[in-house]
């Protein structure tokens, strides 16, 4: 037999480990693999030769390994350009001298795009020993094809929370007030939308809505006008109609050419104290907190991470396995539970699942019943967590052990 090699990449959810524990203890189970093996620090790792053997975690390892965020292999934001020979050379001799049939790769969109450009050099190369399956991971919930992403629910969830425990705090005074909420999303509303399963948010500012400046002052009026406090939460993501960010003045770039944001909550804070709109506000910015927050997993979330693990791990027993995404499908009209499919990853790479348009309200209103409806029962459920002097345990980086 050969082996088998995972690794994660791009920004770190709270489940994105229980995805490389259900490949681990799929294996256990199943040993098509003699080895299973943790690419450090992604693609770019493996091409340093950072490598650790996975595959004699003990039950309790991967347990712990199941509720560890953040990723315990360590994650890279490092473009596989398909003119760079070098790098898919490089990558395939470590791959031969591993032995490895199947490499798994945890990640979002960019992720995806690496494995189809793999998938697609041997092809090209007629290289048939080496197979490449995507496993999909990102609180921003915008690959295409997939009902959803491992990683959204979690930080759903935790969202929902937030708002709801803040607009607490928010009222215990009588002064007039707005609160502003800041949650990630670059392209896709789906997090800053997760904020309505509170019931308390006033307006939601998402991407997929032009911002029209003099229009949302009216909204706030209207609000303050009549509850003298407004919660506002607001994407990063979110542009004028010509496509400029609220918050260009912080946008940077990541090395995929994507715009690295932050700042569209205190952007608008000062627009609305600039112009008068009201006497306070206050912005809470969620930054990495959404997307490592332990406490707050979604049962769910967890579970349909791990199932996908298994799930990619089934798939590759078929040798014509390659380029392909382990993906979620929810069954219309029946009661949620969903099954695992594939689908080629170069049709997921490179595009981005917006919200509905009509999902979406009116005037910054919030949501539709059919937005509840589809997140409702991402939420549900909360892991038994080990716990370690009140804490909850984490797994050790396998990046930051001596080897």
């Amino acid at each position: 037999m050969g082996n088998c090699l995972v690794a994660q990449s791009g920004g770190p959810t709270s489940v994105i480990n229980a995805t490389v524990a259900g490949i681990i203890e799929a294996n256990q189970m199943n040993p098509i693999y003699d080895h299973v093996y943790g690419g450090l620090n992604g693609v770019e790792g493996i091409l340093n030769g950072r490598i650790v053997d996975l595959t004699h975690l003990t039950d309790f390892q991967c347990k712990i390994l199941k509720q560890t965020c953040s990723s315990a292999l360590g994650s890279c934001r490092y473009k596989l350009k398909r003119d760079n020979i070098q790098d898919f050379e490089k990558l395939m001799a470590i791959l031969d001298q591993l032995n490895v049939d199947t490499m798994f790769y945890v990640g979002g969109n960019d992720s995806m795009d690496t494995v189809a450009a793999l998938s697609e050099y041997a092809a090209e190369h007629n290289i048939t020993n080496h197979r490449f399956v995507g496993c999909p991971k990102t609180i921003d919930n915008d690959l295409v094809i997939t009902d959803h992403c491992p990683g959204f629910a979690s930080a759903a969830k935790f969202l929902a929370t937030t708002a709801k425990v803040t607009w607490l705090d928010l009222n215990v005074y009588t002064r007039q007030e707005v609160f502003i909420l800041e949650t990630m999303g670059r392209d896709a509303g789906w997090l800053a939308a997760s904020t309505v399963l509170s019931g308390i948010v006033d307006l939601v500012v998402l991407p997929e809505v032009p911002f029209e400046k003099e229009k949302f002052f009216e909204e706030v009026k209207k609000i303050l006008a009549e509850k003298n406090k407004c919660y506002i939460v607001i994407s990063e993501g979110c542009k004028y109609a010509d496509g400029t960010y609220l918050a260009a003045g912080e946008a940077k770039n990541d090395g995929f050419a994507h715009a690295v944001l932050g700042g569209a909550g205190q952007t608008l804070k000062n627009m609305l104290l600039e112009a008068g709109i009201c006497e306070r506000a206050k912005v809470q910015d969620m930054s990495t907190l959404q997307r490592c927050n332990i406490a707050m997993q979604s049962k769910t979330d967890v579970e349909e991470s791990y199932k996908l693990g298994m799930s990619a791990h089934m798939h590759s027993m078929d040798p014509s396995f390659t380029g392909k995404m382990v993906a979620l499908k929810r069954e219309e009209g029946r009661p949620y539970d969903p099954t695992y499919f594939a689908v080629d990853a170069n049709q997921v790479a490179n595009f981005v699942k917006h919200v509905p348009s009509e999902w979406i309200l009116d005037d910054y209103r919030g949501m539709t019943k059919e937005f509840y409806d589809y997140v409702q029962p991402l939420i549900l459920g909360e892991p038994e967590l080990v716990m370690e002097n009140g804490i909850p345990m984490q797994m050790p980086p396998f990046y930051m052990r001596k080897r």
